[in-house]
C-alpha cells in the first residue's frame, strides 16, 4: 500500500509543489493544488453531472416500472437492469467521485504528513539522517520541520536540505497546518466547526441544485447531510489542519463546480419533470394502498386484516376464491354466487379490499359465503401464497401489476369475470387477459378478439366459457319492475365518463343550450370518479347554472341509486359503458357524442375487429361528432320520437350481443363446478 500511495503521491507532490513555489505560501498551495485537482478531474465531474441527469431522465420509467412490479424485487430489479442497459446507464457512477475523493484524500494525507520526500522532494537517506540526528521516529518529517525551524542544526553536511526547511513555512492565518487540532486544542477547535460548515453548504447546494441529490428523499437528503457533516468534524478535528483546509476548499470548489455544471449542461432541458411528477404519483398511490386517514378505524382495519389473513390460510383445501376491489362489485358476482349455492354445497371464500364490503352483512346469512378483509397492500403477498383450486376475479392485469398468479401453486386456475359488456382489446391495456387460464365471455365478440389475441401473439389457448351478463338481466328485471308513470316532461339524462375530453369538460354547455326548453328536464350525472378527483370544476359547473330553475336543469351528485338513468327518456354519453346498461335495460336509445376515444390498447388494430363499443354505437343510437352539436336539439327529439322503432332494434340486439341471457350466471356455476370434479378427481388418482 505504502509503494501505490508513493506513486499516487509522486506526481501530486510535484504539483503541490509547484504550487507552493508559485505562491511562496503553503496554505495558498493547497487551495491552489484543490483547484487543479478539480480542474484535472473535470472530465469525470462532467461525465458523472450527465450520468446524474440520464439517471432522472429514466426515474419516471423506473417508477412506473416499480408500480407496475410492486411486491416482486425481483422482477423490478430485472427490469431496471434491462432500462441501464438499453439506455447505457452505469448505475455504479455514482461512486466514481466518491472513491477519487477518498484517494485524493488519502494522498493529501500522505503529502502534509511527508511534505520534504513529496514536496521539496529531498532524499529519503537525507530524511533519515536528520531524524537520527534529532532523535526522532524514522518519518516524523514535520517534527524535523518543527526542530530545524526553532533553530536545530544537527549536521553541517546536511545544510542544502535545511537550507529549504527553512524556507517551507507551515503556518497560515494563524494555524500550523502540521498540527492536529485534537491534539492541541485551543484555536485549533475551530478547525473541525468550519470543515463540517463547509460540508453542511455543500450538502444544502446540492440538494438543492444537484440534478440527481434534489429528487431524492428528505430521509436520503437529510440522511446524507448528517453522514456528510459528522464525517467533517471527526475529520478536522483528528487530522492535520492542512488536510483539513483541502477538505473545506474541495467543498467550497465543489459548489461552484456544480454551479458551473448546471449552466453549461443544463438537467431542466433533458429532465421531463411532468412526467416524472406523474411517475412519483403512480407510485405513491400503491405505497399507499390501504392507508386510512382515520388513525383508529386504521388500527382496527390493521388487526381485523392481520385475524382475516391468518383465517384465510387456516383453511386447508379451499377449493372456489372470489377477490373484489370493493363492495360494488358483489353485483358481478352476485348470480354466479346464487347459482353456485343452489347447485352445490361449495363454500365460497369472498376476499375484499373493502373493510365495509356488504358481503360481511349477506355472509351472515349464509354459513356458505367466507368473506375476509385483506387491504390491497396485503393483497399482493397474499396472492403470492395463494392454495385455493380456482380463483375468480373482475380485475384484469393478472400478473402484469401488483396482483401476481400463485408461487405456491401453479396448477392454480385464474378465471376473469366480466364487468361490462363491451370489447376486450381496446378498452383494456395490451396483455391484460394473456394470464387468465379462463375467460369467462360475455358474447361472441370478446371470444372472436381473446382467440385473435391468442393467434396474432402466439400465445396458448384460454378456456372460454359462454358466460354472458347476469348483471344485465338484473337491470332489466329492476327496469320492468319500476314505475313508468309518464312524466310531465321529456326527462333527458346527461351521463358522461371521467377521461380525458369527456361531456363535462369539452361540450355540456353546448349541450344544455341546445336541449333546455320548456318541453324538456335535463339531469347532469356526473361520472363518481370525475366528482371524486376534480371537486372544485363540479362546484364551478352547478355555481354557473345556479340561476336556472330544477324544473329544467338539476345536477345529481347521490350516486347511491340509478333511479334517474331508468327513468330517463333519453341518455347522452360519451364513450361510457353506462350507455349499454341503459338501453338494454330500457330499450331506449343513446345519443352519443365522439369526444376523445379511450384507447387503453394501441395496438388494438393489430387484432383485426372492430371494438363493440364503437359498432354498436349507430346501432342503439345516433353518435354525433362535437362540431355537429347544432343538431343535437332535432337529433335528441327524432330519438324520443323514435321508442318503438329502437324497442325492438335493441333486444334484438340484446340477445344477438350477449351470451345464455336468461340464464343467470348458470354456465359459469357448471364450468365451475365441473373444473372443481376434475381437480379433485385428479388429487385422488395421483
Amino acid at each position: 500500500m505504502d509503494t501505490l500511495m508513493y506513486y499516487i503521491c509522486y506526481p501530486l507532490g510535484y504539483v503541490m509543489k509547484w504550487c507552493w513555489e508559485l505562491l511562496g505560501n503553503y496554505g495558498l498551495a493547497i487551495i491552489l493544488f484543490t483547484l487543479c485537482t478539480k480542474i484535472i478531474l473535470l472530465p469525470i465531474s462532467v461525465w458523472v453531472h450527465k450520468n446524474s441527469i440520464k439517471m432522472v431522465t429514466i426515474q419516471p420509467d423506473i417508477n412506473f416500472i416499480k408500480a407496475k412490479y410492486y411486491g416482486d424485487r425481483d422482477r423490478i430489479a430485472e427490469e431496471e437492469t434491462a432500462l441501464y442497459k438499453k439506455i447505457g446507464y452505469s448505475p455504479f457512477a455514482s461512486v466514481v467521485p466518491l472513491l477519487l475523493q477518498l484517494l485524493l484524500l488519502s494522498a493529501v494525507v500522505y503529502i502534509v504528513k511527508q511534505p520534504l520526500t513529496s514536496i521539496l522532494h529531498i532524499s529519503g537517506e537525507t530524511v533519515e539522517a536528520l531524524a537520527k540526528g534529532f532523535g526522532l521516529e524514522e518519518g516524523d518529517q514535520l517534527g524535523i520541520i518543527r526542530m530545524i525551524q526553532s533553530g536545530a542544526e544537527p549536521d553541517a553536511s546536511l545544510s542544502v536540505a535545511i537550507s529549504q526547511i527553512k524556507s517551507f513555512n507551515l503556518s497560515f492565518v494563524g494555524f500550523s497546518l502540521g498540527a492536529e487540532p485534537y491534539k492541541v486544542w485551543g484555536i485549533y477547535t475551530l478547525v473541525p466547526v468550519i470543515a463540517g460548515a463547509s460540508s453542511l453548504l455543500l450538502c444544502w447546494v446540492q440538494n438543492a441544485i444537484n440534478v440527481l441529490q434534489a429528487e431524492q428523499s428528505k430521509l436520503n437528503k437529510y440522511g446524507m447531510t448528517v453522514l456528510s457533516v459528522g464525517i467533517s468534524l471527526s475529520l478536522g478535528f483528528f487530522v492535520y489542519s492542512g488536510v483539513a483546509l483541502y477538505w473545506i476548499a474541495s467543498n467550497l470548489f465543489a459548489i461552484v463546480q456544480q454551479l458551473i455544471l448546471n449552466v453549461a449542461i443544463n438537467p431542466k432541458k433533458y429532465v421531463d419533470y411532468g412526467k416524472l411528477e406523474e411517475s412519483r404519483t403512480a407510485l405513491a398511490d400503491i405505497e399507499r394502498l390501504g392507508e386510512s386517514k382515520n388513525d383508529e378505524k386504521a388500527k382496527e382495519n390493521a388487526k381485523r386484516e392481520k385475524t382475516d389473513y391468518k383465517r384465510f390460510f387456516k383453511i386447508v383445501n379451499k377449493h372456489f376464491v372470489i377477490y373484489s376491489e370493493r363492495s360494488g362489485f358483489y353485483k358481478y358476482y352476485e348470480a354466479l354466487i346464487n347459482s353456485l349455492l343452489k347447485k352445490s354445497n361449495i363454500t365460497i371464500h369472498y376476499i375484499t379490499n373493502d373493510p365495509d364490503d356488504a358481503v360481511f352483512e349477506l355472509a351472515k346469512s349464509n354459513a356458505k359465503i367466507k368473506p375476509y378483509y385483506i387491504g390491497q397492500k396485503k393483497l399482493i403477498t397474499l396472492m403470492m401464497k395463494m392454495d385455493a383450486d380456482i380463483v375468480a376475479m373482475t380485475t384484469p392485469d393478472l400478473d402484469n401489476f401488483y396482483i401476481k398468479r400463485s408461487l405456491v401453486r401453479k396448477d392454480v386456475e385464474y378465471i376473469y369475470v366480466p364487468h361490462d359488456m363491451m370489447s376486450v382489446h381496446m378498452g383494456f391495456r395490451k396483455a391484460s387477459l394473456d394470464h387468465f387460464d379462463t375467460i369467462f365471455c360475455t358474447g361472441e365478440h370478446v371470444a372472436r378478439e381473446v382467440r385473435k389475441t391468442e393467434e396474432v401473439y402466439s400465445l396458448p389457448q384460454k378456456t372460454l366459457v359462454k358466460f354472458g351478463y347476469p348483471l344485465e338481466e338484473k337491470l332489466e328485471k329492476a327496469y320492468e319492475d319500476m314505475d313508468k308513470t309518464p312524466h310531465d316532461k321529456k326527462e333527458i339524462l346527461i351521463a358522461p365518463s371521467w377521461q380525458e375530453d369527456n361531456l363535462l369538460d369539452s361540450c355540456v354547455d353546448k349541450l344544455i343550450e341546445q336541449l333546455m326548453c320548456d318541453e324538456n328536464h335535463i339531469t347532469v350525472r356526473p361520472h363518481p370518479e370525475y366528482v371524486k378527483r376534480y371537486p372544485e370544476k363540479i362546484k364551478l359547473m352547478t355555481h354557473k347554472y345556479a340561476g336556472v330553475p330544477e324544473e329544467k336543469l338539476s345536477f345529481e351528485l347521490d350516486f347511491t341509486t340509478n333511479k334517474s338513468i331508468y327513468s330517463s327518456d333519453l341518455l347522452i354519453t360519451d364513450w361510457s359503458a353506462i350507455a349499454y346498461e341503459f338501453c338494454f335495460s330500457t330499450k331506449k336509445p343513446v345519443l352519443f357524442v365522439n369526444t376523445k376515444m379511450k384507447v387503453e390498447n394501441p395496438e388494438w388494430e393489430k387484432i383485426g375487429y372492430t371494438p363493440s363499443e364503437i359498432y354498436l354505437r349507430d346501432k342503439v343510437g345516433v353518435a354525433l361528432e362535437k362540431s355537429e352539436l347544432d343538431k343535437t336539439k332535432a337529433v335528441a327529439d327524432e330519438l324520443m320520437a323514435s321508442g318503438e322503432k329502437y324497442k325492438e332494434k335493441i333486444t334484438a340486439l340484446l340477445h344477438e350481443h350477449l351470451y345464455s341471457y336468461g340464464s343467470g350466471g348458470e354456465e359459469g356455476a357448471k364450468y365451475i363446478l365441473s373444473r372443481l370434479s376434475e381437480i379433485q378427481k385428479k388429487k385422488k388418482d395421483s
